[in-house]
C-alpha cells in the first residue's frame, strides 16, 4: 500500500503522523511510505531520519495526495487541504466528526473513507488512541491555567499552590476521564484544592481510591457545578462520549456568576467543549474574555509540545495503521472491533452511529 504522511497545517501544529521507527517497519514489510518534506521538522524528526527509514520525500503535497492510498495524520484535514482529497481515499485521523458538519459533508462529498482515532474503542470502552494525547493535554491544561491565572496576563492572580498563611487556589475539573484524571495529578502536584464533577459513580470511587482523598469526587449536578465554579479559580473542561458532542454542562449564566479574572481551560472543545460559552480558538491567538472570565479553547493543545506528543501518539496509533496497510482496508475493519468502531464515513456514507445522531441524520448501509 501507498501511505502519505503530510505535513500538519492547523495553527502552530508540530506533530506529524509517524515516526522514522514506523516508516522503518511499513517499509520492511513492503509498502511505501512518502513523507513531506519538513513534515517532521516541528518533532525533531528531520527529512533524512525519514530517508534513512525507507520513506520518499515528496516536497508536493498535491503529487502525495494523488499516490497515496491511505493519508495518515495528525488533526483533522483543514479546509486548505480538501482539494488535495480524491474520490475513494482513506484517511485516519484525529476527527471530532460531531463537533464538525462542514468536514464531515466535505467527506462525504468527495467520497473519503475516514477513520477517527477518537472513536476506536476497545470492547472495555476504552479508547486506546485518545488516551496519550488526552494524558498530556489534561496535564498542561493546569499549567496553562496557572499562566493566565498571572494578573500579567488578565488573571485574578492567584498562585494555586498558596503560600504559608494563604488560602491555596481551587481547582474544578468537569469530567474524571483520562483528561480530568491527569489534570489532577498536576493541580494536586501544585498545592491545589480540586474538585472532580464526574458521572459515573464507579469512576468517582475510582478516582477518590487513586488519590487517597485528596480529591473531592461529585457527581455533576447542576447545582452542585454552579456552586463549585463560584468559587474556583480555575475550571477545566473534561467531559466527553465517543463520537459525540461533549455536553454543555456549564451555562453562560453560570460563567457570569465565576470571579473576575478566573480562568477556563476547555480541553473538550475539539468536540464543541463543556461551557456555553466555549468556541474554539488557536494557539496564535488562544484566549478571550467571557463575563470577566479567562477562556482558553485551543482544539490541539498537544501540538506545542510535539517532540512528547508525536512519540506518545505513535506508539498507540502505529499498530492500526499496520493493519490497514497489511490487511487492506476491508480485511482490517472485518478482523478488528476496535478500530471497525473507528469508521466514520465509509465510501461517502456515514457509518458511526453517534456522528449520525449528532446532526440529526441517517445512516447508511
Amino acid at each position: 500500500m501507498v501511505i502519505g504522511i503530510p505535513r500538519e497545517i492547523k495553527d502552530q501544529e508540530y506533530r506529524v503522523g509517524i515516526t522514522p521507527i514506523g516508516v522503518s517497519s511499513l517499509c520492511q514489510k513492503g509498502h511505501t511510505v512518502l513523507v513531506e518534506t519538513r513534515a517532521g521538522n516541528g518533532s525533531g524528526l528531520s527529512d533524512e531520519a525519514f530517508q534513512k527509514a525507507g520513506a520518499e520525500i515528496s516536497t508536493s503535497k498535491k503529487v502525495l495526495f494523488n499516490s497515496a492510498e491511505l493519508i495518515v495524520k495528525v488533526k483533522e484535514p483543514q479546509p486548505e487541504e480538501f482539494d488535495f482529497f480524491r474520490s475513494e481515499q482513506i484517511i485516519i485521523t484525529y476527527l471530532h466528526l460531531a463537533a464538525d458538519r462542514p468536514l464531515l459533508d466535505f467527506l462525504i462529498g468527495r467520497n473519503v473513507t475516514a477513520i477517527a482515532y477518537d472513536t476506536i474503542e476497545l470492547k472495555n470502552g476504552k479508547r486506546p488512541l485518545l488516551k496519550p494525547m488526552s494524558e498530556v493535554a489534561g496535564r498542561m491544561s493546569v499549567l496553562i491555567g496557572t499562566h493566565y491565572l498571572q494578573k500579567i496576563h488578565g488573571g485574578i492572580g492567584v498562585l494555586l499552590s498558596g503560600v504559608a498563611g494563604v488560602p491555596k487556589g481551587k481547582v474544578a475539573i468537569i469530567g474524571g476521564g483520562i483528561v480530568g484524571k491527569n489534570a489532577a495529578q498536576v493541580a494536586l502536584a501544585l498545592g491545589a484544592d480540586v474538585t472532580i464533577f464526574e458521572q459515573s459513580s464507579m469512576q468517582r470511587s475510582y478516582l477518590d481510591d487513586y488519590f487517597k482523598g485528596a480529591v473531592v469526587t461529585l457527581p455533576p449536578y447542576v447545582d452542585e457545578i454552579s456552586a463549585v465554579i463560584q468559587e474556583s479559580h480555575l475550571v477545566i473542561g473534561a467531559a466527553s462520549k465517543s463520537g459525540e458532542a461533549a455536553p454543555h454542562l456549564v451555562t453562560r449564566k453560570m460563567v457570569s456568576n465565576m470571579m473576575k479574572g478566573s480562568v477556563v481551560v476547555d480541553v473538550a472543545i475539539d468536540q464543541g467543549g463543556c461551557f456555553e460559552t466555549s468556541r474554539k480558538t488557536a494557539h496564535s491567538d488562544p484566549i478571550y474574555t467571557v463575563e470577566g472570565v479567562i477562556h482558553y479553547c485551543v482544539a490541539n493543545i498537544p501540538g506545542v509540545v510535539p517532540k512528547t506528543a508525536t512519540f506518545a501518539l505513535s506508539n498507540e496509533t502505529f499498530p492500526y495503521i499496520e493493519r490497514l496497510a497489511t490487511l487492506g482496508f476491508e480485511s482490517a475493519i472485518a478482523s478488528d472491533d476496535a478500530l471497525k468502531k473507528g469508521l466514520n464515513v465509509a465510501q461517502g456514507k456515514i457509518a458511526h452511529p453517534s456522528v449520525a445522531e449528532a446532526f440529526g441524520l441517517e445512516m447508511e448501509n
